[in-house]
């Protein structure tokens, strides 16, 4: 398993609360629970999670997360386009593109790096 595999959370797409565990009961025959929790590719929430998580909020790491609401008060997009590569390099992740302008959907080309 590579740093993009892992216990996932709910997304839009789930039901029950957005950021929640993916739970998805599987029982044997006499109805006894045996796994629950989902494991997938979890890259793009990775890097969801690093753009909401203010610095100070990972435990084990304290110095990882870009606080993108933050930029609400600012209009210095510059800045946080730097901001997403340094804290997603941090991460281990390899930032191919950051698109992030005012009126524009925000899109981020990264992945781990082999």
């Amino acid at each position: 398993m590579g740093k993009g595999t892992g216990i996932l959370l709910n997304d839009t797409n789930d039901q029950g609360e957005i950021l929640d565990l993916k739970i998805e009961p599987v029982r044997n025959a006499s109805g006894k629970i045996i796994s629950g929790l989902v494991v997938g590719n979890s890259l793009e929430q990775n890097k969801a999670l690093l753009l909401i998580t203010q610095p100070g909020e990972f435990k084990f790491r304290p110095d990882l997360g870009v606080g993108i609401e933050d930029l609400l008060l600012s209009n210095d997009f510059l800045e946080y386009r730097h901001k997403i590569r340094q804290e997603f390099e941090k991460d281990g992740l390899y930032v191919k593109r950051v698109d992030l302008f005012e009126n524009k959907p925000v899109k981020i080309e990264a992945d781990y790096e082999s």
